[in-house]
């Protein structure tokens, strides 16, 4: 009928695709064809497998480090306006290194052009997370108690992401590198269009003359003086040392223990991508009627429990189907910390708290990475089960903690 009203709720969805869905998922498929691609771009260019591994390095050595100052440079300027630079400036590092490798498709300036664009894209990338984060952490503060749905939304395109990049660079690049650079410039130069209406979840926090906390300080601060986060993250990160050892040690595990293909690494963590995309379609209406403690401690207890059981995996199906399993409560933990970090971080810095604690998360995977190296292939399952064990008190202390902590009761 004409004239008619459209629903709040209906308005606020549609806002919500046009200002953070729409240029999250173009930004999240830029990311993870850039991440995954250009390793693979860096092997098709070179046939140098050191150089395929110095240019994973290469990605994320950057990324680790511009994490601090990537929130600060957030919180300062805006979200939307970092967003939006950082997509540009990257679609034109991958245009360029098109057209070098165009003029120059093999030899010395092909292997510095793709190193150089591992390098480029990882800090680019990170500058763009922390921003589509800041400025999707503001649009669960306003949607209050609906703000889980928000989270499992991103969270979901992430996840989405995850799946479909590394496919889809891995096709474009059987037709040479410049359709992966191409597709990949396209997706960044959309997401700096569309990051021109994401709104800035705040005025830019202006720092007094004589102030001098850093970014990556003023992080670490906040997560001090925030007690149901601390512990949250806490036992996440113990949490993380297991899932990064399952994945360092996954090769290992499923091509000598097994004794299955390469290829079957690989489905194992397409079923734990798909498994995590459901897990959170499920959590999210689950939140709507537990809330997040109940639907936090049943997923630590689910992570726990797989992981216990995955290092005393008898065969593969078994060891895929509790990993599928893992992954999947990870997933449901992560709607939990996005939708408590969302929550209870003050918006003036939000950019500097998100970045240290993904830092603080980040960190058990090159220890995992080390661990795994340190290892016979033998005792590998002792290991596990020594990390897993470690994984299931940290999150029992966490929630037994949050337990009656208000910022979990609804």
């Amino acid at each position: 009928m004409n004239g008619a009203v459209t629903p709040r709720h209906t308005r606020h969805t549609d806002g919500l695709m046009r200002s953070i869905y729409l240029p999250r998922t173009a930004d999240a498929l830029a990311f993870a064809m850039s991440t995954y691609g250009i390793p693979l771009l860096v092997l098709a260019t070179t046939n140098s497998a050191a150089l395929t591994g110095a240019a994973f390095a290469l990605e994320w050595i950057p990324r680790l480090a511009a994490f601090g100052w990537a929130g600060a440079i957030v919180d300062r300027r805006g979200a939307a306006v970092v967003f939006h630079l950082a997509s540009l400036a990257r679609a034109l590092a991958l245009a360029a290194g098109a057209l070098l490798l165009h003029l120059h498709p093999t030899g010395t300036v092909a292997s510095a052009t793709v190193m150089v664009l591992a390098a480029t894209t990882g800090v680019l990338t990170e500058f763009s997370y922390i921003a589509t984060e800041t400025a999707g952490a503001a649009a669960s503060r306003r949607a209050g108690r609906r703000a889980h749905r928000v989270q499992a939304v991103l969270l979901g395109i992430d996840q989405t992401a995850t799946l479909t990049g590394p496919a889809l660079a891995g096709l474009l690049l059987l037709a040479g590198p410049l359709p992966m650079l191409a597709v990949t410039t396209v997706l960044s130069l959309l997401a700096a269009l569309l990051a021109l209406r994401t709104p800035s979840p705040a005025a830019p926090a202006r720092a007094p003359k004589n102030h001098k906390t850093s970014g990556p300080l003023t992080g670490w601060r906040t997560i001090r003086a925030l007690p149901a986060l601390g512990w949250l993250v806490t036992g996440l990160t113990l949490s993380n040392l297991a899932t990064g050892l399952l994945q360092a040690a996954g090769p290992v595990i499923v091509v000598q223990h097994f004794g299955q293909s390469t290829t079957a690494v690989g489905l194992v963590w397409s079923a734990a991508a798909a498994a995590t995309l459901l897990s959170v379609t499920i959590c999210r209406f689950a939140l709507d009627r537990l809330g997040l403690w109940p639907v936090g401690a049943a997923c630590a207890a689910l992570a726990s429990l797989a992981c216990l059981a995955a290092a005393q995996a008898p065969d593969y199906l078994s060891y895929l189907i509790l990993i599928a399993v893992l992954m999947a409560a990870d997933g449901g933990l992560a709607v939990v910390l996005r939708t408590l970090r969302s929550r209870l971080i003050p918006p003036e810095k939000f950019g500097s708290t998100l970045s240290a604690t993904i830092l603080i998360l980040l960190l058990p995977f090159p220890v995992a990475g080390v661990l795994t190296a340190l290892t016979p292939p033998d005792a590998l399952g002792h290991v596990i089960t020594a990390c897993a064990t470690l994984q299931a008190l940290g999150l029992l202390c966490a929630f037994t903690r949050l337990r009656t902590d208000p910022a979990l009761r609804t």
